[in-house]
Formats: C-alpha cells, structure tokens, sequence
C-alpha cells in the first residue's frame, strides 16, 4: 500500500503563486510517476500535470502550460506544484496520485482558492 498526502494549498489573489507539495510513503518501491489532478464541484476530474519518478519527464494540460512547475523534491517520492499566474478558474481541490504500474493511490486533496 502506498499513502499519499498533499499539503500547501489556500487563498491567493489572481496573479499570484502558490506552492503544493506530495508525498508517498509506505511501500513505493514500484512507484513510477507521480501527478497532481484537480476538481471543480459539478465537473471532473482533470488531469494538471505528471512527472516520472525515475527520469523526471514532465507533462502539462495546456490549461496550465507555462503557468505551472511540477518537479521532483528533495527527498524520494515527494514532488512539488508550483503554481503562477493563478486565475480564479484555477480554484479547485488538488489531488496528487502515485502510481504503482496501473494502480493510481491518491492523497485526500488540498484546496486551492484564487479570489480577490
């Protein structure tokens, strides 16, 4: 089992940045990517961002593309979101996942509020 948890979120006014960090801990031997989702009440859930946990690979949705950093931390399994130039249609609860060949773990969401 692999438990994942996500921290940083909050209130931002537009224009603004905010940093999320995840980690995965238990047994994360087979992790392979990590990614962040987000979801509005009423909508589904999208994809943000992912990363390989081996290589670094990254990959944004072109609704954050140039806007948002997703990086390997410092300690193992642990990755990072740097978030800019939020807008208000940024405000939703992000999920981080880890994944373990086809099964995605996911951490319980912070939310992340863009208002003035």
């Amino acid at each position: 089992q692999v438990q994942v948890v996500e921290s940083g979120g909050g209130l931002v006014q537009p224009g603004g940045s905010l940093r999320l960090s995840c980690a995965a801990s238990g047994d994360t031997r087979g992790v392979s990517h990590m990614s962040w989702f987000r979801q509005v009440p009423g909508k589904e859930r999208e994809l943000v961002a992912f990363i390989n946990t081996e290589d670094g690979t990254t990959w944004y949705s072109n609704f954050v593309k140039g806007r948002f950093t997703i990086s390997r931390g410092n300690a193992k399994n642990t990755i990072d979101l740097q978030m800019g130039s939020l807008k208000p249609d940024d405000t939703a609860v992000y999920y981080c996942t880890a994944t373990v060949g086809t099964t995605a773990y996911w951490g319980q969401g912070t939310q992340v509020t863009v208002s003035s």
